[in-house]
């Protein structure tokens, strides 16, 4: 697999679109730390990392309202990959739909929202924009 991030986000897609409940998603540290963020930020209900074979998997609980039964991530979308990547200073940092979605950075300071990366005052490489 050449972009396993892109995998990642194409299976959370994919689990949204079908209105599945679950999704499972074999694991990386750099996987859980996107799952980490999409928790803080009220994206997904839960999540859990077991420790199961030589690599693991993440069990990721998708959030839907209530009532209208609509997705709490309408969109996901990756931004820099291996063949092309996007970094962004902290000046030319993103806003995505206007400070109401938000875009995930690696930075120096670790992998964080675009907000943090603003208020720390670092750049990085732009992984993903959900919103």
């Amino acid at each position: 697999m050449t972009d396993p991030i892109a995998d990642f986000l194409t299976r959370i897609r994919n689990a949204v679109s079908a209105n599945h409940k679950v999704v499972e998603i074999p694991a990386s540290n750099m996987k859980k730390e996107l799952t980490r963020i999409l928790f803080e930020k009220g994206y997904i209900l839960s999540y859990k990392f077991v420790e199961e074979g030589p690599q693991g998997y993440i069990k990721i609980a998708l959030k839907y309202h209530p009532e209208s039964k609509k997705p709490a991530i309408k969109h996901i979308e990756r931004v820099s990959s291996p063949g092309l990547r996007q970094y962004a200073g902290v000046d030319k940092m993103p806003r995505v739909l206007n400070g109401l979605g938000i875009a995930i950075i690696s930075t120096s300071h670790g992998v964080i929202t675009d907000k943090e990366a603003r208020t720390l005052k670092v750049g990085g490489e732009v992984i993903c924009y959900v919103y």
